[in-house]
């Protein structure tokens, strides 16, 4: 209850406003808050929304309490008009906002610079550390590698190459593979 509440009671909401002290408006708060965070929740649905409604129609009120006369004895009518206008300026603001977003590009996002040539680099080192360890696969398993992982020639295709039999080619590759697999493990 506010202070001074007492002698505010039984005044009429033109009365109340007139005196414009906070024990009036606290008075007027206490009669109207609901009705105002009601009408505030039927103009957007969202109870959030309509508890910044109460909140800035009333503060728009405190504000405003020596510039406006109410014209009959109910500040509701009014109060009721700040609310639909804070409501409007908001839906107006969120629009604008998801109109702003549509128009961001969602996977389009410009990467920093450093951060390709690492990419780069990481990726030249890798392949540098691969290609290393093939170089050092028994003769006859890189050339297989070299021309079915690296070349990416049909096994069948390399079998005839090499003068093998394609099961000759695949044995190669997968012993390759394995080595491959242990020898990039222990870096």
């Amino acid at each position: 209850m506010v202070e001074g509440s007492d002698s505010t009671a039984g005044r009429t909401d033109a009365e109340l406003w007139t005196r414009g002290d906070e024990a009036a408006f606290g008075e007027l708060y206490d009669r109207h808050a609901e009705a105002v965070w009601n009408h505030a929740y039927r103009l957007t649905a969202s109870w959030s929304t309509a508890e910044d409604l109460t909140s800035s129609t009333f503060l728009t009120a405190w504000r405003r309490r020596h510039d406006v006369t109410l014209v009959k004895d109910s500040a509701l009518p009014w109060l009721y008009t700040v609310a639909g206008h804070l409501a409007r300026g908001e839906f107006r603001r969120t629009t604008r906002f998801q109109r702003l977003l549509r128009r961001v590009p969602v996977d389009d996002t410009v990467r920093d610079h450093a951060d390709q040539v690492a990419t780069s680099l990481d990726g030249e080192h890798r392949l540098r550390a691969v290609l290393d360890a093939v170089a050092r696969l028994p003769r006859s398993e890189r050339e297989a590698v070299e021309l079915v992982l690296i070349g990416e020639l049909p096994v069948g295709e390399a079998a005839a190459v090499l003068g093998l039999a394609e099961a000759s080619v695949r044995s190669r590759v997968s012993r390759a593979r394995s080595r491959l697999r242990g020898a990039l493990e222990e870096k």
